[in-house]
């Protein structure tokens, strides 16, 4: 069993713009999981860089209104709207709210900087 406080998490700026609280991840769980779950915070007018990823990846809103970019598709998301992202799909998304977009991103499998490529 492990329990995780959010408040003892402290924040890393990721690789795509956002700012990211990893909970799990299968190096820091003993239960050998095969995913990550962290959360993801873009400040009002940002958005994360062109990205994909080998992994799939599910998207669950906590906060905040967003435009997810899948493939040059746009999708509206906001509060606990959710969307699943298939493996090497062409991605971004963007704070179009007021507030801080906040979301939750299950990466199966779990992610790792080998998977991630930057295309911006």
């Amino acid at each position: 069993m492990l329990i995780l406080k959010d408040s003892k998490i402290a924040p890393i700026k990721g690789n795509e713009g956002a700012n990211i609280k990893q909970y799990f991840h299968p190096n820091n769980t003993e239960n050998g999981i095969s995913y990550s779950l962290a959360q993801f915070t873009l400040e009002s007018g940002k958005k994360s860089k062109l990205h994909k990823m080998k992994s799939s990846e599910v998207y669950y809103i906590l906060e905040g209104k967003g435009n997810l970019v899948v493939e040059q598709k746009n999708h509206f998301l906001e509060k606990n709207d959710s969307a699943y992202v298939p493996p090497n799909s062409k991605q971004f998304i963007e704070n179009i709210g007021d507030e801080d977009l906040k979301f939750l991103c299950v990466v199966e499998p779990a992610w790792k900087s080998s998977d991630e490529i930057l295309l911006e």
